[in-house]
């Protein structure tokens, strides 16, 4: 089940890399999960991902502005070079080691809990569009 639950998080993260709305995104993600994923695992994928997905307001920022949460850490990150290289400081060098890695993780921890809510948000989608089918 968790390899089934990571092939529909790489779908979704490829979705993210889209330039398109979410509904969009969704629509797209919803033909490639119907081809490939039965009702009951897609059932299973969705209870497995609501019982990781533990929002809290730290997690919901970052989800939401993964950008702008990580800009302190490349600042951080280009503050060290500069003061590093200028000053001759090997902590200015290290601050900007810290700061690059930091604000990677954030990005990429961001990036995971947008394709989690993709993810989620077009399982949601296909149990709808299954309970009330259009005419």
């Amino acid at each position: 089940m968790m390899a089934q639950l990571e092939r529909l998080l790489k779908m979704a993260e490829d979705e993210l890399t889209e330039y398109s709305t979410d509904a969009r995104k969704i629509e797209k993600l919803r033909r490639k999960i119907g081809l490939t994923v039965s009702l009951t695992e897609q059932q299973q994928v969705k209870e497995v991902l609501l019982a990781k997905m533990k929002s809290n307001i730290i997690t919901q920022v970052v989800e939401e502005q993964r950008q702008a949460v990580a800009l302190p850490f490349w600042g951080i990150a280009g503050l060290g070079l500069l003061l590093g290289i200028s000053l001759n400081q090997p902590i200015g060098l290290l601050a900007s080691v810290v700061g690059t890695v930091l604000a990677y993780r954030v990005q990429k921890w961001g990036w995971k809990l947008q394709a989690n809510r993709l993810l989620l948000q077009t399982l949601e989608d296909i149990e709808t569009r299954i309970a009330q089918p259009t005419k």
